[in-house]
């Protein structure tokens, strides 16, 4: 018989006592998990307060943002009944007063609610103030809150509100800074606008200038200053908008109709609209230079009184393109004027300094600042004007300046073909003034080269009125004068090269 080597009842013996220490070494860790669940339990609410979760939504719901008040606008505040119940009627929020030259961290869109239409910032309400016998009394007329944008801008306060035009397909606004200085004391309210076409850069600078030279303590009346109406062309250093519609096309727009007619509405009527009169800001177009130069219709007394009010500034009568800012604006009873300056995509410092110079000799004539400014004499009142066009297509060099006078048959300047080296002249066909002209370039057949003003006979111009008369437009009979003028009104299609 072989014996064994390990005996069997050991063996077993061996197994039987590991079988009992795995038994009890799980049965301890179920204890010790079980004791653990709870701080488990406790750590996941306290990470559920930290980590919100997502709102269960139908996909094909259509987003809404709710954005805050403009920038700078205190919440409104709400006084409770004795009952606990709030009053039927909400104040609007009013607009913090800022240094306007702070930086600005984010521009949020106004409440959609929109307010009732408040042009003028006169309080036609008096208060009497007796003398110390008691004997005297004196009528105080006290400049009141101009409403705008949802936001209430009290009288001495300088804020930035927000404008939103319309909404992007995927339904984020994008809101356009407005400047407001209201001043301490009543007068008009006066707007600036600026790049309505997206590409005109002068008008941009002449409005920051402007707007941080105000003092809202001593100014009387207020100034809204837009510098870039057209934030979309804007960013794409593009003249049109991103549907390739000019903007300045589709005024006074429409709530349902083109995207550029629903952004021309909502400006007309949530800014404009609040206005005593316009000023809009531009440049030429498609490489052509302007010289420094008001457009406005000369048969309207009150845009007469405007124009000579901007000091040696060139005057041209035009009554204005249908769908323009400024002839809808006036069409609305808002005297408007149109100054144009330089050229598109470059700062010009010789046209914004023109330009800014011109505004502020505007607000003296207003009244609504103190600073007495006499600047040279009065320029010439061009009624008339016309395009001379490039026969030939080729590269234009001009042989005359901006702002030259030129005599009929004068040489303005020559289209070179590059191929056959055929030049042709273009010469006047008038006596006149360049008040607009092509810079160096390639010019197709038919180009608009030569703006040339032909000055008006005084006795074409209207009589000046003031701007903000006691009556309305459609009250007030017309001038003799201004009847006899209409006939020699100097249509939008030869200023369409440039116009507006």
């Amino acid at each position: 018989m072989i014996p064994r080597l390990f005996p069997s009842r050991p063996r077993r013996l061996l197994s039987l006592a590991l079988i009992l220490a795995s038994a009890q070494a799980w049965a301890v860790s179920a204890t010790i998990g079980e004791q653990e669940k709870p701080n488990v339990k406790a750590q996941e609410k306290e990470q559920e307060g930290v980590i919100s979760k997502a709102e269960n939504l139908q996909l094909d719901q259509p987003v809404i943002t709710e954005l805050g008040p403009p920038t700078g606008a205190a919440e409104p505040i709400i006084d409770t009944q004795a009952n606990g119940e709030a009053p039927p009627q909400k104040s609007l929020p009013q607009a913090e007063n800022l240094q306007l030259d702070q930086p600005i961290n984010e521009l949020e869109a106004p409440p959609s609610n929109k307010e009732p239409q408040t042009r003028p910032t006169v309080d036609t309400s008096t208060q009497p103030e007796s003398s110390p016998t008691g004997n005297i009394s004196i009528e105080v007329v006290k400049a009141k809150p101009l409403r705008l944008l949802g936001a209430e801008v009290t009288p001495a306060t300088s804020t930035r509100l927000a404008w939103s035009p319309s909404q992007h397909f995927e339904g984020v606004y994008s809101p356009t800074a407005v400047l407001v200085v209201n001043g301490a004391k009543p007068g008009p309210v006066l707007c600036l606008t600026a790049a309505v076409h997206g590409d005109e850069l002068n008008g941009v600078e002449t409005v920051r200038r402007v707007m941080y030279d105000l003092d809202a303590e001593q100014l009387s009346g207020a100034v809204i200053g837009v510098p870039i109406v057209n934030l979309q062309g804007f960013h794409r250093s593009s003249r049109y908008l991103t549907d390739r519609r000019d903007l300045n096309r589709h005024f006074p727009g429409d709530p349902n109709g083109s995207s550029a007619s629903r952004i021309a509405n909502s400006f007309f009527h949530e800014v404009i609209s609040h206005c005593n009169a316009v000023v809009d800001l531009h440049t030429g177009s498609f490489y052509r230079t302007n010289l420094p130069q008001l457009r406005g219709d000369l048969t309207n007394p009150r845009i007469v009184k405007m124009t000579k009010g901007f000091g040696s500034t060139v005057v041209l009568h035009s009554a204005g393109a249908k769908g323009t800012l400024r002839r809808a604006a006036v069409d609305a009873g808002i005297p408007t004027v149109t100054l144009e300056a330089g050229a598109p995509m470059v700062l010009d410092e010789r046209s914004v300094s023109h330009s800014v110079k011109g505004v502020r000799t505007l607000l003296n004539q207003l009244g609504m600042v103190s600073k007495f400014r006499l600047w040279g004499d009065p320029e010439p009142v061009y009624y008339n004007s016309t395009w001379q066009r490039a026969s030939t297509g080729g590269i234009i060099f001009s042989e005359v300046q901006l702002g030259e006078f030129v005599r009929k048959g004068d040489l303005l300047g020559t289209v070179t073909n590059p191929i056959t080296n055929v030049r042709t002249e273009i010469r006047s066909q008038h006596n006149g003034r360049i008040l607009g002209m092509a810079l160096d370039q390639v010019v197709q057949p038919g180009f608009a080269a030569y703006h040339i003003g032909i000055q008006a006979p005084q006795e074409q111009i209207s009589p000046p009125e003031e701007v903000i008369p006691e009556e309305t437009a459609a009250q007030k009979p017309q001038s003799p004068d201004a009847q006899k003028t209409r006939v020699s009104d100097n249509s939008a299609a030869d200023l369409q090269g440039d116009e507006d």
